[in-house]
């Protein structure tokens, strides 16, 4: 089996048990979820979902965060960890995209990547959710099962996402990586993973090795 036909199987059958696999951070509005993913970086979303069901009710517009009181700020979203930094890249991106893009989001890659606190994931989880644009979002599930079930084979998540890119069907690229979400929430754990219950254990390089 190649790489190519294990990532198309991997989406079929998982698509069996997820059938609508979807973003799983809230938000109402574009900037919302840019908000979202910045402080989801080193936590869970379901935390995060915890802080911005009251965030968003306490700064209701962009210009609102551009505006915030670091300190309050900081404050406000503690919980998700490293707070100081996100609420820094918060404030200023917030800035950026008022003065800079009139309240909107850039609409590639790579002016995403020039505000502050956003890398390729969450770039990528932007394009995909807000504009549409099937994409390959490298997160900690992404990166854990995709090195698993042995399609990539390294710990850098740009890598990852081009290697994936050569294997997974473009149309697919979003599906594939919630996919990749839904499972490693539910089975592929990063610590415990129930490989006894995994429907795609025959195709999987880590379950081959433990046996």
């Amino acid at each position: 089996m190649t790489k190519k036909e294990k990532a198309s199987y991997v989406i079929k059958e998982l698509l069996k048990i997820y059938p609508q696999p979807s973003c799983t951070l809230n938000y109402n509005k574009p900037y919302e979820l840019l908000i979202a993913t910045i402080l989801a970086a080193q936590s869970t979303d379901e935390r995060v979902n915890k802080i911005t069901a009251e965030l968003f009710k306490k700064y209701p517009t962009l210009e609102s965060f551009a505006e915030a009181n670091i300190s309050e700020l900081e404050n406000d979203i503690k919980p998700v960890g490293f707070y100081k930094n996100k609420a820094k890249s918060i404030k200023e991106t917030a800035r950026i995209l008022v003065e800079k893009y009139n309240g909107t989001l850039p609409t590639t890659i790579e002016e995403l990547v020039k505000l502050k606190g956003v890398g390729r994931k969450t770039a990528n989880v932007i394009m995909a959710n807000i504009y549409g644009i099937p994409s390959i979002i490298v997160d900690t599930h992404c990166k854990r099962l995709s090195n698993r079930l042995g399609l990539v084979n390294s710990k850098d998540a740009t890598k990852i996402e081009f290697e994936l890119k050569k294997i997974v069907e473009p149309q697919l690229y979003t599906i594939f990586s919630n996919l990749m979400v839904y499972h490693g929430r539910a089975v592929c754990k990063a610590i415990k993973p129930k490989c006894e219950v995994c429907t795609i254990k025959d195709v999987c390089e880590y379950f081959k090795a433990r046996k």
